[in-house]
């Protein structure tokens, strides 16, 4: 069942003036129920511009969007709720803290959802566990955290809303490797929970590879592919030619495989790799 549809949606910034430039042009995809995207492309790719009209943050120049088969602009009383529905995690999410504790800056939003004090309340804890802060720090000024926790604490006041759709864009900026982690995991728990559909914004090759499921490929804010992770990886010399890289362990098993070494180019995870070099060497082994 398709839970966003796009159809033939473009978006001009500074329609009107000499400065006007297409942002995306002619985007036709259909996200189903469910899906872990990611969604890759070069910098001023539209990537970025494409998820912002998934909750009407942004209006199409031309073109429509769908949410559960609605017209997300059909009627703007509605587009309040659907940013319930649809959550959005802008790249660095900590600057937007703002309140007095950790606690009521992740129960803002239900509180804004016209939620009892009692929901709220549950619905911080929830969060919080999913994304691994203590209740001790809930008690804290969000400016007295360090950056990662801060980091933890946005992505809490987006779960705490419980959106049906959660689209992060590169949620892991500027993180160092645990962080990074981290992150992913706590993103795959709330989906893992909550059966919700995930779209990821990453410039992370390795991110979208270790996570996702399908791969929106942007070029020049045109869709370029839209397959599974082993579709559109495996097209490795069309994506350097648009700017991108497939994943390096990808890259390195495909010089292994050029190089004669009986290895599959089809591994983009670090865990495929291990897998794939233990039955390398236990074949190896019986026929020495």
């Amino acid at each position: 069942m398709s839970v966003i549809r796009t159809e033939n949606l473009n978006y001009v910034y500074s329609q009107g003036t000499p400065f006007k430039k297409a942002a995306i042009t002619d985007v036709n995809i259909n996200i189903e129920k469910g899906d872990f995207i990611g969604i890759i492309g070069h910098t001023g790719s539209g990537k970025s511009t494409l998820v912002q009209h998934f909750n009407g943050l942004l209006k199409p120049t031309s073109g429509k969007v769908y949410f559960n088969e609605e017209d997300v602009l059909s009627d703007p009383k509605k587009l309040r709720e659907l940013r319930f529905k649809v959550g959005l995690v802008f790249q660095y999410p900590e600057y937007q803290l703002f309140d007095e504790t950790v606690e009521s800056d992740i129960g803002f939003g239900p509180k804004n959802m016209g939620l009892s004090d009692d929901e709220i309340s549950q619905r911080v804890l929830e969060a919080a566990k999913i994304v691994g802060l203590s209740e001790e720090l809930l008690k804290k000024s969000p400016f007295d955290l360090s950056g990662g926790e801060k980091r933890r604490a946005a992505l809490a006041g987006v779960l705490a809303m419980k959106p049906e759709v959660l689209v992060l864009d590169e949620p892991t900026a500027g993180l160092d490797p645990y962080g990074r982690d981290m992150i992913l995991d706590q993103i795959c728990e709330y989906r893992k929970q909550t059966g919700a559909t995930v779209l990821l914004v990453s410039h992370s090759m390795e991110d979208v590879a270790r996570v996702a499921e399908k791969v929106l490929v942007m070029n020049g804010g045109r869709v370029e592919m839209f397959d599974t992770v082993e579709k559109v990886f495996s097209r490795g010399d069309e994506l350097s030619k648009i700017g991108l890289n497939v994943p390096h362990i990808t890259q390195i098993f495909m010089k292994l495989k050029a190089k004669g070494v009986k290895v599959s180019e089809g591994v983009f995870t670090m865990d495929k790799a291990v897998n794939e070099l233990i039955a390398l060497f236990e074949k190896e082994g019986k026929n020495a």
